[in-house]
């Protein structure tokens, strides 16, 4: 079996982050270490107040260091949200003793979402975050934190020849395969790559929703990190994101009032194993 690690924190309820990260993954039948970053009673999204929160830097050193001693090795080592600046560096050494020339990383570089940074982040975290993202072989902004890692004003409504001009840039931190999401086409909603080493974009798309839902992205960034996994391609890893994201969306709308803290994706699975198979 292909094996990943991915570390990120872990919300009690709310569907995000490991709770997330750790059914889509296995699903796609990749067994799936993880390395919890934090503990928290709820995600931190609009309904929720007075959450709890237990950071878990010393654990993550302390994992790893016993990894190392059993030799574990990973077909891909994947972060998501790190909650402080000593945790990007805790995760640069992380790449640094499990990263081999034949597995790749992929940094979600979560900063923010709408325009905006979340709650605790400064400017020496984007700082760091960018030195984290010249180290990976993906990177998976969503427009607003490609605006904060490029210092460049945030576009809503991102079409293609914008979305190119953003990625081109985004080489420019040190990753040669960036993939931006939230690119628009007309009533179109989707994603985007480029293969630096190449010089080739691609794109993929879904019917665009007017609505935020929380967890979207680790969702995407789950299905895109297995499917790279598996070997399937750049654009068959696109594809299957974006339609895996349309699914969930879609079994979600009907039963808002109930699940405002995140997406129904469990009941989509069966598709998304359905898609590995073809």
């Amino acid at each position: 079996m292909k094996k990943i690690v991915t570390i990120q924190d872990i919300s009690c309820f709310g569907k995000c982050s490991l709770t997330v990260a750790l059914p889509i993954i296995s699903a796609m039948g990749i067994e799936t270490a993880v390395i919890p970053t934090a503990v928290l009673s709820t995600h931190t999204g609009s309904g929720f107040t007075g959450y709890t929160f237990h950071d878990l830097s010393g654990d993550i050193t302390s994992i790893s260091e016993h990894w190392k001693k059993l030799g574990l090795e990973f077909d891909a080592i994947y972060t998501g949200y790190l909650g402080s600046d000593s945790q990007i560096q805790i995760m640069s050494d992380f790449f640094d003793d499990f990263g081999k020339d034949d597995n790749f990383i992929v940094v979600d570089p979560v900063l923010g979402d709408s325009g905006k940074l979340y709650a605790g982040f400064t400017d020496k975290f984007i700082s760091e975050m960018k030195r984290l993202c010249a180290k990976a072989d993906y990177i998976l902004p969503n427009m607003t934190e490609a605006s904060f890692l490029l210092d460049i004003p945030y576009i809503e409504n991102c079409n293609e020849d914008s979305a190119k001009e953003v990625l081109r840039r985004l080489t420019e931190l040190g990753c040669k395969t960036p993939i931006l999401t939230g690119v628009r086409s007309g009533e179109l909603h989707g994603a985007a790559a480029y293969d630096s080493e190449r010089n080739e974009f691609y794109f993929s798309y879904s019917k665009h929703i007017d609505r935020h839902l929380h967890g979207t992205g680790d969702i995407f960034a789950s299905v895109f990190t297995g499917t790279v996994t598996l070997g399937k391609g750049l654009q068959k890893a696109l594809d299957m994101s974006v339609k895996y994201i349309s699914d969930c969306i879609e079994v979600t709308m009907p039963c808002l009032d109930e699940m405002w803290y995140g997406n129904c994706f469990e009941l989509c699975l069966d598709k998304l194993i359905g898609y590995v198979k073809e």
